[in-house]
């Protein structure tokens, strides 16, 4: 242990108050013993940290800081060196706001569309949002402070999050929803890690011992510090026992109180207890440093600077029809949409940023040389219906050349605790585009949300910008590449489906009341459309440019591939070639491609440059459940270089000295994953891939309600103070949706609706003690004056009890 003479030092009640937070975003000090307590902040795409006190829950406006694009946005410039200069800046800005530990990057994948934070995820793909993530974490620990990845892992909804078990098959956890967080280990070497509120097969992830202990600490030699995620803690002991060190937020000392008595009693060795207190020592000292060196403010207008442009390098343009885009010379546009006005810049929920500067378009068209004839808001921005503003947008639209048409998603609607109900922009937004069709069809949509939504009415529009949620500068970004400044070069990080049910997980998503099934396995985005020949209407990887690129000359060997890339326009600009990979082996169920490697070149007009993508441990392997770790097929593989996972300009293959693993199916037993058709798998199927039944996805209504039960099944309690208050929350929930706080209506459903009843213990700083829950639990149960007989008691036993340790 770094820190054993430190440790011999401390009570054992010392060493167990280090585990819990002192309020909502601090970590405890022990001042006479020289450790500080850290500050731990909100920040994937920008820090977080609010003016008002420590022990609130983050709901106030945070101070100023720059909003740079979201995780979304950025991974749609494949440039991890850009990700790495993100990481720097926003590590600069966390030292100036004393910030130790950063919570972000989210490296999730995006296994549904609909899932409510996609917009803080980078991809659907493992590689791409690994690598961008271990950019971001070597900027931002650069600074001596800490990254904190998360969330750790499966998380791939936001319904029921706190809750709802995950059950997916070994190879597909190892494959899919762990190689990013492997990556931003072993690549990135994040300090922190934060685990996820979901059970993972059953176990909750932060009490996993597979995947806290096998996975992390042993497969990938994790030295660093496992932390919750804000009220993820479910059995603090069996917590600790995983090697999870820090719970946050503040329990008011209630958890290390479990943590003293499991020491005592036998339950765990001290020398557990030790080993986690020595790593979260590591954390703080080593972040703490950062503080010791001289540092200054940081400059605002650098910062914006740089925000803008990683916002022009992410823009994607999905449709370029007749070239109407640059824009010639002197046409006249008539600018239309809400969201020109008001930029939609980011999400909502924890990531939520104060931003230091806010462009808007119609501030920025002066400097950008494109001639406004005028400006409509078109549409009312939560989703009303309104044809006089229709009307009034469709007469702009006449006198112009070009219409810039600003549509996409709101604020309310793509935000964490809450997932979509459908992948469709507003109705109003495309009755408007409707009728600005009939009167000029020389249409540019700009589209701005964080992820993928159905494009039914894309014949109706010329060209197609898709800024995603581009950020503080997001909003001249845009401009710039309209008017042909910036030559567009990002790509689709994602898959856009032709129609929602067109997706793999289309049948389980968001699962039943108590488990959701990954039965697609393995194939989820790209890997899913391409081995099922399912059409979609832009594929992964996907993004247009003002020039054209030609690719030849392709040489292959066991180090990597190497070929030509010509910028065969006009225009210089940048191209990012991706490099997939296929076994011709059918013995294993395999998607038909994989992405294994990219770059992102600039090229002059006519130039020419030789790129080498190397091949590294991930390229050609695969885990096999029979010998439980990753191994590599004997046999050829196509090696593919494209410009998306749909345009392939190049092929090779070579032959793969294999591991010589056996086989790990049964071909017969398996038909849906060997065809790659699994995006309607029959749950016996499934339970012959994961070796097992899986659990009954519906609620035990037979059963009282318990800890892990969440406030939303008050809807059947014996109780009826419990039902009253489910419908109480229900009627809020509509009536401020009624009323227009569309924001206050989503944190009842995040803060509430989905709360497990120990969640009211550990995300209220201690203000209501377990003791306390059982007697809420009492009452939701049927036994009214009993339970609040015992809560009232317990909250005088509390009040005394924190009186005597005062004194």
């Amino acid at each position: 242990m770094k820190y054993k003479e430190l440790i011999e030092k401390m009570t054992l009640e010392e060493k167990a108050s280090l585990m819990s937070g002192k309020d909502f975003w601090q970590s405890k000090d022990i001042e006479r013993l020289g450790i500080s307590s850290m500050f731990l902040a909100d920040g994937p795409h920008g820090i977080r940290k609010q003016a008002a006190a420590a022990n609130h829950p983050g709901l106030n406006v945070g101070i100023p800081a720059t909003c740079f694009p979201t995780a979304a946005t950025v991974a749609n410039s494949w440039n991890e060196e850009l990700g790495e200069k993100i990481g720097e800046y926003l590590g600069e800005e966390a030292i100036a706001q004393k910030v130790n530990v950063l919570l972000g990057p989210g490296v999730n994948m995006k296994r549904n569309p609909l899932c409510g934070r996609n917009f803080e995820y980078f991809s659907e793909d493992p590689y791409l949002a690994g690598k961008m993530a271990a950019g971001y974490i070597r900027g931002i620990q650069s600074h001596g402070i800490s990254a904190c990845v998360k969330h750790f892992c499966a998380n791939n909804q936001e319904e029921r999050r706190m809750s709802i078990d995950t059950i997916v098959d070994e190879r597909a956890l190892r494959e899919i929803y762990l190689t990013a967080f492997e990556i931003a280990v072993r690549e990135g070497k994040t300090k922190a890690m934060m685990s996820s509120y979901n059970r993972l097969n059953g176990t909750y992830t932060n009490e996993n011992m597979h995947l806290m202990q096998d996975i992390l600490r042993g497969e990938w030699g994790y030295k660093g510090c496992v932390i919750t995620d804000w009220g993820g803690s479910n059995d603090r002991v069996t917590g600790l026992l995983a090697g999870n060190e820090l719970e946050m937020p503040s329990t008011a000392g209630e958890s290390d109180q479990e943590i003293i008595k499991a020491i005592k009693s036998g339950r765990v060795k001290e020398e557990v207890l030790d080993e986690c207190v020595d790593r979260l020592l590591d954390l703080i000292f080593t972040t703490e440093k950062a503080y010791h060196r001289p540092h200054t403010e940081f400059d605002v207008e650098k910062h914006h600077r740089v925000a803008q442009k990683v916002a022009e390098e992410a823009i994607v343009l999905l449709k370029n029809e007749d070239n109407i885009l640059p824009l010639k010379f002197g046409k006249k546009v008539a600018v239309i949409g809400d969201f020109a006005k008001d930029a939609r810049y980011q999400g909502a929920g924890s990531s939520l940023v104060n931003p230091t500067i806010l462009d808007h378009t119609l501030n920025c068209f002066e400097e950008s040389g494109i001639v406004s004839i005028g400006y409509e808001q078109g549409f009312e921005r939560y989703g009303k219906k309104n044809e006089k503003r229709i009307e009034k947008a469709c007469e702009l639209a006449k006198n112009a050349d070009v219409v810039l048409l600003y549509i996409g998603l709101d604020e309310v609607t793509e935000a964490e605790g809450l997932d979509r109900q459908s992948m469709r922009i507003p109705e109003n937004q495309i009755e408007l585009l409707n009728a600005l069709y009939e009167v000029n069809q020389n249409i540019v949509a700009i589209l701005s949300c964080g992820s993928a939504v159905e494009m039914p009415w894309i014949d109706k529009v010329k060209g197609l910008l898709h800024g995603y949620l581009g950020g503080q500068a997001g909003a001249r970004s845009i401009l710039r590449i309209l008017s042909g400044d910036v030559n567009p070069s990002g790509k689709l990080a994602e898959t856009y489906p032709i129609r929602y049910e067109d997706t793999p997980s289309f049948h389980n998503f968001p699962g039943g009341e108590a488990s959701v099934e990954y039965r697609e396995s393995i194939y989820i985005g790209y890997r899913y459309y391409d081995t099922a020949n399912v059409d979609v209407l832009f594929p992964f990887g996907y993004g247009l440019s003002y020039t054209t690129f030609e690719y030849s000359d392709i040489e292959v060997n066991k180090y990597g591939v190497t070929f030509k890339l010509t910028n065969s326009g006009s225009v210089a600009g940048m191209e990012i070639a991706q490099l997939y990979v296929h076994s011709k082996s059918t013995d294993i169920f395999r998607p038909k491609k994989e992405l294994k490697g990219f770059v992102k070149i600039f090229i002059n007009a006519g130039e020419t440059k030789t790129v080498t993508i190397p091949f590294d441990d991930k390229t050609f392997r695969y885990f096999n459940v029979k010998t439980n770790k990753w191994e590599i097929e004997g046999t050829e593989y196509e090696i593919m270089i494209g410009a998306s996972s749909a345009d392939i300009r190049l092929i090779d293959t070579i032959f793969i000295e294999g591991t010589g693993a056996p086989v790990p199916y049964d071909k017969e037993l398996l038909p849906s994953y060997y065809l790659g058709k699994a995006s309607n798998v029959s749950a016996e199927e499934f339970e012959n891939l994961i070796g097992h039944t899986v659990p009954i996805s519906q609620w035990d209504r037979t059963k009282p309600l318990g800890y892990n039960d969440t406030i939303e099944q008050c809807q059947y309690a014996k109780g009826w103070v419990a039902r009253l208050a489910f419908h109480l929350i229900v009627f809020a929930y509509w009536f401020l949706k009624k009323i227009g706080k569309r924001s206050s209506a989503n944190i009842i459903m995040m803060s509430i609706y989905h709360l497990p009843f120990r969640g009211i213990a550990k995300m209220t700083g201690g203000a209501v003690n377990m003791p306390m829950v059982d007697g809420i639990l009492m009452i939701a149960n049927g036994h009214f004056f009993k339970g609040l007989s015992h809560l009232l008691r317990e909250r005088n036993n509390m009040i005394k009890s924190r009186k005597q340790k005062k004194l």
